[in-house]
């Protein structure tokens, strides 16, 4: 193992109300982790109280990014201005290249009960920013899952020992997995070279370079070598679940102001004009859907 340094950054959740006034815990998209090129938010939903996730996200745009929206427990309902609706159910997901612009809203469908998920941010370069719009959605049955009597992770982006996730990325290189460790197990967290990386724990806890790492809580392990990312999990007495992703920097200027996420201020002005007079959405979006 090829290590030059082995740090790790740590950043726990803060309770935001977001869309309508739905209680979601954010790490990445805070005053202290304003983005982890190309990841731009990562908000957690987590609970069984309806007045947390009811109001839900009613209509809202976006231009210039993915939204990747990973559901655990719950249904979440979604439309958009094309169309297009579907429902989002146990350990479904949904890749939702937004790029030129997309008007949609995601709303519960049930009324009362456990909701939980996720919702990612990833930005696109500039070269991408205006592609096509494009859904992909897939139930948890598509997603392959790898078993060892220590591990088990489903692979919603990227390929993990040799099996191969359904969503097709050709743009960002994100890969992103859901591990879930054993009590006492151990497990080798990886990324290429040159990757920025991140774990979110949100069940049980653990340590990872000898530091503790608890539920509700980002963790970046700054690990460099010529080789790739690597480092040793060990899982707690409880064990541990959480959200591993890497991805390959992007390297350029960042101008986001809410739904808008850009290269320069003109391109955001003319994002908000767009939306303004009806003109954000230009193109019907490609839909990709496995149920």
């Amino acid at each position: 193992m090829d290590i030059a340094t082995d740090t790790l950054r740590s950043i726990s959740a803060t309770a935001t109300r977001e869309g309508a006034g739905v209680t979601v815990f954010r790490t990445i998209g805070t005053p202290r982790l304003r983005e982890l090129d190309p990841f731009l938010l990562l908000d957690h939903i987590d609970s069984d109280d309806p007045d947390h996730y009811v109001a839900g996200f009613t209509s809202h745009p976006h231009r210039g990014f993915v939204t990747l929206t990973y559901i655990l427990d719950g249904i979440m309902t979604h439309k958009d201005s094309l169309g297009n609706s579907g429902d989002l159910g146990p350990g479904s997901v949904q890749w939702m290249k937004a790029a030129s612009g997309i008007i949609h809203s995601e709303m519960p469908k049930q009324k009362d009960g456990l909701l939980r998920g996720f919702q990612l941010w990833i930005n696109l370069p500039a070269a991408r920013k205006m592609d096509r719009p494009e859904y992909q959605e897939y139930a948890a049955t598509a997603f392959p899952v790898v078993r060892t009597t220590a591990y088990i992770v489903k692979v919603l982006v990227g390929s993990f020992d040799n099996v191969i996730a359904p969503i097709k990325d050709d743009v960002t290189s994100t890969s992103l997995y859901d591990v879930q460790i054993r009590p006492g197990a151990r497990f080798h967290v990886t990324a290429p070279a040159g990757h920025n990386q991140f774990i979110y724990v949100f069940e049980g806890g653990g340590k990872l370079l000898g530091h503790d790492m608890a539920s509700r809580s980002l963790f970046i392990p700054e690990i460099t070598g010529s080789a790739g990312n690597s480092a040793e999990f060990i899982a707690g007495e409880h064990g541990a679940r959480f959200l591993m992703a890497n991805a390959k920097p992007i390297s350029e200027t960042i101008v986001r102001q809410g739904p808008f996420v850009m290269n320069t201020r003109a391109e955001i002005e003319q994002a908000a004009h767009d939306y303004q007079t009806n003109q954000l959405v230009r193109d019907k979006a490609l839909l990709h859907r496995n149920k």
